[in-house]
C-alpha cells in the first residue's frame, strides 16, 4: 500500500529545496518593517496639520460612488446631529487598525499619498482649542470629501431629536415655551388662590417661562455654548 501524500510536507520540502531559511526570515522581516514604516507614516499625517486647498488625486475610475459626499450634506448631517467636521489632528481618540489598513489599501490601489484628513464626530471626540461615531474622510476637491472609513457605534436613536432644539434660537424658543407649558400643568390648581382661572395660568406661565429662559440663557453663556450652524467646523469648544 502506497502512503498518501501530505502536501504540507510536500510544500514545506519544495520551499527547502529552492529558498535558504536565511532568506526567508530575511525577506519577511524586511515586508513588516516596510508595512510598520508605513503604518507609523500615515499616524503621522493623521495627527499633522492639514494645509487649506489640499486636494487628493484619486482614481475616479477605481472610487466608490456611494464614499464621495459633497461639503453641504456633511454640513447638514453634523448640524441636524450637532457633530463636529474638524482636521484629524484634532481627534482625541485613537485610529483603529482597521483604518490605518483601509488608508494603505487605498493609497496602494490609487498610487497616491492620502493626505488632509478630516473626521466627522461628537464634539467629546475631539481636542478642541479655546476661544458616538467617527467617520474618517479626505478631500478630493471642489468641496467633495471621500469617506475611507467609518468606527464605533452608532448614534442614539433620540440624538437628532436631543439636539434639535440646538439648531438654532427658534428652535430653543419653542422648546423653552413647550417646557414651561409642561412644568406650569404641573402646578397644583389653586396654589396661589381659591380661584383656578385663565388669568392665573396664564401669569404662572410667565413667570415659569421667564425662569426656565433665565437657567437657558445662563447656561448658554456660562458654558460657551451655541447652536449647531456654527460650530459644526469649529475647532473652538467655545465657538
Amino acid at each position: 500500500m502506497l502512503p498518501k501524500t501530505n502536501i504540507e510536507r510536500e510544500l514545506a520540502r519544495i520551499k527547502a529545496s529552492t529558498t535558504p531559511s536565511n532568506e526567508i526570515l530575511d525577506a519577511v522581516y524586511q515586508i513588516l518593517k516596510e508595512d510598520s514604516n508605513k503604518e507609523s507614516e500615515i499616524a503621522s499625517r493623521l495627527k499633522s496639520k492639514s494645509n487649506v486647498g489640499i486636494t487628493n488625486k484619486f482614481d475616479f475610475e477605481l472610487m466608490e460612488s456611494p464614499n464621495i459626499y459633497h461639503i453641504s450634506q456633511i454640513k447638514k448631517i453634523c448640524i441636524e446631529y450637532r457633530l463636529r467636521f474638524l482636521d484629524s489632528k484634532y481627534f482625541k481618540g485613537k485610529i483603529p487598525q482597521s483604518g490605518i489598513s483601509k488608508i494603505k489599501q487605498l493609497e496602494k490601489l490609487h498610487g497616491i499619498e492620502i493626505k488632509g484628513f478630516k473626521i466627522m464626530a461628537p464634539s467629546k471626540l475631539f481636542k478642541l482649542e479655546d476661544k458616538d461615531d467617527p467617520l474618517l474622510f479626505a478631500p478630493i476637491g471642489n468641496g467633495y470629501y471621500y469617506l475611507i472609513h467609518k468606527w464605533g457605534n452608532d448614534l442614539h436613536p433620540l440624538r437628532k431629536a436631543l439636539v434639535w432644539p440646538f439648531k438654532g434660537i427658534v428652535n430653543l424658543t419653542i422648546t423653552t415655551l413647550l417646557i414651561s407649558y409642561l412644568a406650569t400643568l404641573l402646578v397644583p390648581s389653586g396654589l396661589f388662590s381659591k380661584s383656578d382661572t385663565a388669568a392665573e395660568f396664564w401669569i404662572i406661565y410667565f413667570f415659569m417661562f421667564k425662569s426656565i429662559a433665565a437657567v437657558v440663557i445662563f447656561y448658554g453663556f456660562a458654558l460657551g455654548k451655541n447652536f449647531n450652524p456654527v460650530i459644526w467646523n469649529s475647532k473652538y469648544f467655545n465657538a
